[in-house]
Formats: C-alpha cells, structure tokens, sequence
C-alpha cells in the first residue's frame, strides 16, 4: 500500500501553484478592465467617470479574487513544520515557502489593484 500522506501534499501544492498565479492575474484583468472602461467611456461620452458602479463593482470583483487567494495561502502557509533556519528541502517548507509567496503576491496585487482604482476617484473629465 502507498503512504496517503504524500497525496495529500501533492494535492496540497497543487493548489498552492494554481493559487500562486491567480493574485497577479486579477490584478492583469482589473488592469486591462480599468484602461478599456476608460478609452470606452472617454470615446463615447467624453467623461471619464461615467458608470463608476460597473467599475467599483469589477475592482470589489478583483480584490475579493485576490482575498480569497490570499486566504488560502494563509492557511496553508500556517502548516505545522521545522522552524527556521530550512537547512534541507522538505516537502512542508516548500509548501509554505510557495503558500508565504502567494500571500506576498496577494498583498502586492492588492496594492496594485487600488492603485489602478484610484483615477476613478481623481480624474473626471477626459483631456
């Protein structure tokens, strides 16, 4: 019979991995949500703000993806295991190293993400 416990971190790091890249993701599709919101709105009306519901609604979108990441790396990165300095590479450190980047990746995207709202809240005329 096989060990179950290397299938649950292989399961587990799965997840971490695909988690890792979904951070910087909302924050590419918020970003690129933001630039065409605006060029459409500004060739349309000629008013930057015009629908800001439909904005704050894609940025609440964006930022609770990247809470629900962040999330999930927190719990991971709690995994019991040796405290540091990691001399040797175990299975549970590189878990928690991937799920600690992942929750860096989150608060980073988070930043960006408000960053990229900000105009909304400054600029209301198209120049």
């Amino acid at each position: 019979m096989s060990d179950p416990a290397p299938r649950k971190w292989e399961h587990r790091l799965r997840i971490t991995l695909w988690v890792l890249i979904v951070p910087p993701t909302a924050w590419a599709a918020h970003f690129l949500f933001s630039y065409l919101w605006a060029a459409i709105s500004c060739a349309k009306t000629g008013h930057f703000a015009t629908m800001p519901w439909l904005y704050i609604g894609g940025t609440v979108l964006a930022l609770a993806v990247i809470a629900l990441a962040g999330w999930v790396a927190w719990h991971q990165s709690r995994t019991p295991g040796d405290p540091p300095p990691h001399q040797e590479s175990t299975r549970i450190d590189r878990l928690r190293f991937l799920a600690t980047a992942t929750l860096l990746l989150a608060a980073l995207s988070t930043v960006g993400v408000i960053f990229t709202a900000l105009p909304v809240v400054f600029l209301r005329e198209c120049t």
